[in-house]
């Protein structure tokens, strides 16, 4: 052999024991930690997909009790033969139970939902409110087994972020561990609920943790599996929806067709918001005119949605009976039209009525019921050219869920693992990726985006945007001895001066309004006896140069975790 051929096979050698050697090390000193947090990431799953599986299995047992249906499946069909008082009582006395659940144990009377682990994961190093959070599962609970208009998967996705917000502090785990043990929480909850283990991990890092980091991967799917298993030990392996086959697409010609039912879907999607928004502020702006007590308001969502439900009892509920008509066809036109539109309206009562629960259920309702429309629209103008319109049905369930969520991915695959009909896959990402595409422009990327930014807390634009929020200036400030006091005292009598608990989102903004190269920290002391008003007392300086050095730091924190 050459010399010079046994010198590379040498240095390839080399390299290879070095990194042999390098595999050991990572082995040896990490592999026993890696080992533990899959255990605790399998553990939560397990204790997600529980606290799932008794979340439903309760809200069965007490909506059964409650208006006597033996099957709540079909609770749609048994509710039109109940008395009509019936109807309009039961949504009344769940809504005032709400009310006060909500106003003795929430300081704002607001139900927690997948925007607050959303916000949980950007702004809390991965914790939610746990008191507040239970509060808001007892709410939704009875406001889904009492005739609310709403999902499960809401509550059911807060009640997994308590359960890892609960092992993080008790194992004082950091931000980035903290988001890690949330998204395997909220995997194994979406995946026990729906029976969908894929996607379940993918709403998790999608929706939640808004990033797709490989660490994070194996962990989340090992949670996502062991909460299937708990759906599947209970319901079997089978679909959420159990179908007939809904038709093969006739491709090429029937393509624009869904591209079509995307962009209107879009705009259903749109229309599902920001109805849900104005409820809510007209909800907001009738208590205060009314002087109607907090706890109230739920009753008078519930007696709106009584005097709905005794002429369109289709809206109790998560509306499973309705949308499997929808998706097997056995709707009408002008029912499919109807029913929508008042879905619409019975989802917006439940939720700016402050009651509870998801809006995915009720989007993959509005949604099959809106493509269905459009698809005995399509199949009867075009008939030669068409397949079948329960393949609109399919598509539209899929486009109107991916644009409220803002998840195009893990929505085209819970449509599948709801179904389990992988052969309509071209229709329906098709119609996803034109609806979430048009809404996402028309709001802020999602319902629960646009939910954080009505409350100023702006996580739609990504890290650039909320991290400012994360940092006080109480921890960037320096001490007065590594100062200049005179100068600091001088903008304190101009009135330029920021509180320790004050974050750089509100200190950047100061600095360009006063164009000064520090801010002085004050806090205040006891109230004057000669004004009443707080003294102040100067405690340090923030430098802007620091603060902006601080706001690097975390954008590059923010960086390695997503591209770990």
């Amino acid at each position: 052999m050459a010399p010079k051929h046994r010198s590379a096979l040498s240095a390839y050698f080399a390299q290879t024991r070095a990194k042999l050697a390098d595999a050991r090390r990572v082995l040896v000193h990490r592999g026993p930690s890696q080992i533990q947090f899959w255990l605790i990431a399998l553990v939560i799953g397990v204790l997600a997909g529980f606290a799932a599986l008794f979340f439903r299995k309760g809200i069965t047992a007490l909506q059964g009790a409650v208006y006597g249906a033996e099957d709540v499946d079909y609770l749609h069909s048994f509710a039109a033969t109940l008395p009509w008082y019936l109807l309009l009582a039961v949504p009344v006395a769940g809504g005032l139970v709400v009310g006060l659940i909500l106003h003795r144990f929430t300081p704002d009377g607001r139900v927690r939902s997948v925007a607050d682990v959303i916000e949980g994961a950007a702004l809390r190093d991965g914790r939610v409110e746990i008191r507040e959070g239970l509060a808001s599962a007892c709410a939704s609970f009875l406001t889904l087994s009492t005739g609310g208009s709403s999902g499960r998967e809401g509550p059911v996705v807060h009640m997994a972020g308590m359960i890892s917000t609960w092992v993080s502090e008790r194992i004082r785990a950091d931000g980035v561990t903290g988001r890690d043990l949330l998204g395997c929480a909220v995997a194994a909850a979406v995946s026990a609920s729906f029976n969908a283990p894929i996607a379940g991990a993918l709403f998790a890092m999608e929706v939640v943790l808004r990033h797709f980091s490989v660490n994070a991967f194996a962990p989340i799917v090992v949670a996502s599996v062991a909460g299937t298993v708990i759906n599947r030990l209970e319901y079997g392996d089978v679909t959420e929806f159990v179908l007939t086959t809904p038709g093969a697409l006739q491709f090429y010609v029937e393509l624009p067709a869904f591209l079509m039912l995307g962009l209107i879907c879009g705009v259903v999607a749109v229309v599902l918001m920001h109805s849900i928004f104005m409820a809510d502020r007209m909800g907001t702006m009738l208590q205060s005119a009314l002087h109607v007590p907090r706890w109230l308001r739920p009753a008078g969502a519930g007696l709106l949605l009584g005097l709905i439900a005794i002429w369109f009892p289709h809206i109790i509920g998560v509306g499973y009976e309705t949308t499997v008509l929808a998706l097997s066809g056995q709707l009408v036109l002008m029912q499919a039209i109807l029913f929508a539109i008042v879905k619409v309206a019975a989802v917006s009562i439940t939720m700016g009525g402050r009651m509870g629960g998801g809006v995915f259920s009720p989007s993959l309702m509005v949604g099959a019921l809106t493509g269905l429309a459009f698809g005995l629209i399509a199949t009867a103008v075009l008939p030669d050219v068409s397949g079948t319109h329960t393949l609109y049905a399919f598509a539209g369930m899929g486009a109107v869920a991916a644009a409220v969520l803002g998840a195009p991915i893990s929505t085209t695959l819970i449509v599948f693992e709801l179904t389990g009909d992988w052969q309509i896959g071209l229709a329906v990402m098709v119609s996803i990726s034109m609806s979430t595409a048009l809404a996402s422009r028309l709001v802020d990327r999602s319902f629960f985006l646009t939910q954080l930014e009505k409350r100023n807390l702006r996580c739609a634009a990504g890290p650039q945007s909320y991290l400012l929020a994360t940092l006080q200036v109480g921890k960037v400030m320096r001490p007065l001895s590594a100062s200049d006091p005179e100068g600091a005292e001088a903008l304190m009598a101009e009135g330029i001066a920021i509180s320790p608990t004050a974050t750089l989102e509100a200190a950047l903004p100061i600095f360009d309004r006063a164009d000064v190269e520090f801010l002085p920290v004050v806090e205040e002391e006891a109230r004057a006896a000669e004004t009443g008003e707080p003294a102040l007392r100067l405690i340090g300086v923030i430098h802007h140069l620091d603060a902006l050095k601080a706001y690097n730091r975390a954008l590059v924190a923010v960086s390695a975790e997503e591209h770990r």
